[in-house]
């Protein structure tokens, strides 16, 4: 992927900032999220992301390098990134693995009642 060397005034890179995040706030179902993503990021840029948020899902659960190398194909190189992205200036993927975790905490939860009510 290749970014533009020409500079944005930082006045109007900030507004189209703040447009897409707040674009990105609005999208409330998970069936519109797929859209934008599809449409905004190529499929290498979908694959790059993806496997950024798997490697620290596995990092979290102590997953060792080469078990993540196994499981998603990735190198060593793109896990070691993703650690050190993790513990320089982890409130992104501490937001994502929390909500993740509650997701999970969920489903068991939900799972436990069916199965008491069966």
């Amino acid at each position: 992927m290749q970014v533009s060397k020409n500079k944005l005034n930082k006045q109007v890179e900030k507004q189209i900032y703040e447009i897409f995040f707040q674009t990105l706030a609005d999208l409330k179902r998970k069936e519109d999220v797929k859209i934008f993503i599809r449409d905004f990021f190529t499929p290498t840029e979908q694959s790059v992301l993806v496997k950024r948020l798997a490697v620290a899902m596995y990092l979290e659960k102590g997953r060792s390098y080469e078990q993540i190398k196994e499981a998603l194909k990735v190198s060593s190189a793109t896990i070691a990134n993703v650690d050190k992205m993790m513990n320089k200036s982890s409130e992104g993927f501490i937001l994502a693995l929390r909500r993740i975790e509650a997701e999970e905490w969920a489903g068991k939860l939900a799972k436990k009642v069916t199965n008491f009510f069966k």
